[in-house]
C-alpha cells in the first residue's frame, strides 16, 4: 500500500511553478515601487507627471510574462521530476519485488537520469546482485553437502547394516573400515565449519609468534607415509621462519594443501618451501602436473569448485580444501593462490603479514 500524502513529483512542480511566479510578480512590483519613490521623494526628475498605476496594455504585458514565465516552470519542473522520479519508481517497484521473493528484479534509471539517481539504481542493482548470488549459493550448497556426507554415511549404513545381518563378521578390518568414512566425516563438518566461520567473519585465530618452519615440518612428517604410498615424494626447503600466526590453523592449510596434491596431482616429487621476505611468510607446495586451467586459479579456492582435469569426483575429496586453505590465509589478512610452474604443475601458495594486525 503507498503511503498517504503528495507524491515528491507533484510537489517539485508546485514549488517551483510557485517560485517562478512569485519571482516574475515581485520582479515587477518592485520595478513600479521604485518608480514610485522616486516620484515622491525626487519629483524634479521627471518633466511631467505620470499615473503610478500601469495601463491596460502594460497589465496585458504582465499577465503575459507571467503566463510565459509559469509554463516555462512547468515544463522545467516536469523535466527535472521525470530525472528524479523515474529512477526512484522503478528502485521502489524493484524492492516490492524483491521482498515478494523475486530476487531477478532490477531497477532501470535511464539515460537522463541524474547522478545521484543513477548512483542509487546501481547500488541497488548491485545489491540485488548479490542477494540472488547468495541464494545460489545456498541452493548450491545445501546439494553439495548433502551429497558429501551421503556417500560416507551410505558406507557406514552398509557396513554396520551388514554385520547386524551377519554378512560381515565383525573384525578389525570391519571396525578399521568404518572408522576410516567416520573420519572422513569429521573432517568434511571441520572443514564445513572453517568455511562457514571465514564466510560470517568469525573465524578466530589464536595468534602466536612461531617457527612457522617448525609447523610445516610437522605436517610433512605426519604425511610423509601417505605422500610415499601414493607414490610421492616430499622436498622440504624450510629455514627458521618466524612470525605472527596461528600454528594450528596453518598447519590445517598446510596439511589439506598436501593432500590436495596427494589427490589430484600425478605421483611426482612434491616441494614445499618456506620463505619470508617484504614483511610477510609464505608457504608454498609445488606439484609436477597436471595444472590448472589459467581461468580456473581463482575459482578452484571455492568451496566444491573442481576443475576438468585435476580435481575430479574419482580422485575424492570433499571440494572444501582450498576453500579451508584460503579461508585460514584471509583470516591471516593474508592470501592464498594458485600459480604455474616450468615443471608444468601447479604451485599453491599461502602468505601472510608477518605482523599480525592487531
Amino acid at each position: 500500500m503507498n503511503p498517504k500524502g503528495k507524491s515528491i513529483g507533484r510537489q517539485i512542480t508546485l514549488s517551483i511553478t510557485v517560485a517562478s511566479l512569485c519571482s516574475t510578480v515581485l520582479s515587477i512590483s518592485g520595478f513600479y515601487l521604485f518608480y514610485y519613490l522616486m516620484e515622491v521623494f525626487y519629483p524634479r526628475w521627471y518633466d511631467e507627471p505620470e499615473t503610478i498605476m500601469p495601463s491596460g496594455l502594460e497589465w496585458l504585458w504582465i499577465g503575459l510574462t507571467a503566463t510565459v514565465v509559469v509554463a516555462l516552470a512547468t515544463l522545467i519542473a516536469s523535466r527535472l521530476t521525470r530525472r528524479i522520479i523515474t529512477p526512484l519508481n522503478s528502485v521502489a517497484e524493484s524492492l516490492r519485488r524483491v521482498a515478494s521473493g523475486d530476487l531477478e528484479a532490477r531497477a532501470r534509471g535511464g539515460d537522463t537520469s541524474m547522478t545521484e539517481a543513477a548512483t542509487l539504481v546501481s547500488d541497488f542493482n548491485s545489491m540485488a546482485e548479490r542477494l540472488s548470488r547468495m541464494s545460489e549459493n545456498r541452493v548450491f550448497w545445501n546439494a553439495a553437502i548433502a551429497h558429501e556426507l551421503r556417500t560416507p554415511m551410505t558406507i557406514l549404513r552398509g557396513r554396520l547394516q551388514g554385520i547386524a545381518e551377519g554378512v560381515f563378521e565383525p573384525g578389525p578390518e570391519q571396525f578399521n573400515s568404518m572408522l576410516t568414512q567416520l573420519e572422513g566425516l569429521t573432517r568434511i563438518i571441520e572443514d564445513l565449519r572453517v568455511v562457514s566461520l571465514a564466510e560470517s567473519g568469525h573465524l578466530d585465530l589464536r595468534l602466536q609468534r612461531s617457527d612457522v618452519s617448525v609447523q610445516v615440518a610437522a605436517v610433512v612428517e605426519a604425511m610423509s607415509e601417505a605422500l610415499t604410498e601414493s607414490g610421492f615424494s616430499v622436498t622440504l626447503d624450510a629455514r627458521p621462519s618466524l612470525a605472527d600466526c596461528d600454528p594450528a590453523r596453518i598447519r590445517q592449510a598446510v596439511l589439506a594443501l598436501l593432500e590436495n596434491a596427494r589427490r589430484h596431482a600425478i605421483p611426482c616429487p612434491l616441494r614445499v618451501r618456506v620463505t619470508l621476505a617484504e614483511g610477510h611468510c609464505t608457504v608454498t607446495v609445488e606439484d609436477g602436473g597436471p595444472g590448472v586451467p589459467d581461468d580456473l586459479r581463482d575459482s578452484i579456492f571455492e568451496a566444491f569448485q573442481r576443475t576438468d582435469v585435476s580435481r575430479s569426483r574419482q580422485s575424492g575429496g570433499s571440494g572444501l580444501g582450498l576453500a579451508v586453505v584460503r579461508a585460514i590465509a584471509v583470516a591471516h589478512h593474508g592470501t592464498a593462490r594458485c600459480r604455474a610452474t616450468e615443471r608444468g604443475g601447479s604451485a599453491f601458495e599461502i602468505r601472510w603479514p608477518v605482523h599480525a594486525r592487531r
